[in-house]
């Protein structure tokens, strides 16, 4: 049988993006991931004066499903290209274990602790897109942008803590549907800290002194998200 081009269809809202400037809601959902740089045989010296090592290795051991919500504004420049701003509250968390080698359980097994290490940004993404043409009700299109975030979560008696500003790169793919009274957008991106966000000064805050070797055993800290997310306009 010869293939058959796809038929022309009545577009949905024809003229939506000829708007110079419009806006919309978010909603949609991320998981948080975070890379931590261990660092090794920790030596502390204890109230008596004596000297003990330790050796913990710390990572994320599972990942939660966490909220977003925002709106956003968006600017066409082109047939092709828009800029976008989207201010965006991220509500999540990120699972840690501390395994301990230097006191093991049983004799063989390391003693283990956990943190819920939770988070509540506030960001402000800036986004490039590119589009493809128009193709009856669908428009697929290509972003990448940068994400400054403010996290305003932390505890003091937290074994790790992370520092209160962070700045993203992201990359993503979408795709615009039209519908007759409003139009949907799909989204799936990814997030990559660009700095060490790890607050390293919260160690010597620590008031439970048994935590110290678990916050020394951490040096960097490099965060990441992969974000599914919905916009109506």
């Amino acid at each position: 049988m010869p293939l058959q081009a796809q038929q022309r269809k009545v577009e949905n809202r024809p003229y939506t993006d000829l708007r110079p400037l419009h806006f919309g809601i978010l909603v949609g959902s991320h998981v948080q991931d975070i890379e931590l740089v261990n660092v090794g045989p920790v030596s502390l010296i204890q109230e008596d004066g004596t000297v003990s090592e330790t050796v913990i290795t710390a990572d994320q051991d599972r990942y939660d499903i966490g909220l977003t919500v925002g709106v956003l504004a968006e600017a066409r420049l082109s047939r092709h290209f828009q800029l976008r701003v989207v201010p965006a509250l991220y509500f999540g968390n990120r699972h840690l274990a501390f395994r301990n080698y230097s006191s093991p359980a049983d004799g063989a097994v390391p003693t283990v602790r956990y943190q819920d290490l939770k988070s509540i940004y506030v960001s402000s993404a800036i986004e490039l897109l590119f589009a493809a043409p128009r193709f009856n009700n669908h428009r697929p299109y290509l972003l990448a942008g940068v994400n400054p975030m403010l996290n305003l979560s932390g505890k003091d008696d937290d074994i790790i803590k992370l520092k209160k500003g962070d700045v993203y790169a992201e990359v993503g793919v979408g795709c615009d549907l039209y519908f007759p009274f409003f139009k949907l957008r799909p989204e799936l991106k990814f997030l990559f800290s660009l700095t060490n966000t790890l607050d390293t000064k919260h160690a010597d805050k620590l008031k439970d002194k048994q935590l110290l070797p678990y916050a020394k055993s951490v040096c960097e800290a490099h965060t990441k998200m992969i974000v599914l997310s919905f916009y109506f306009e």
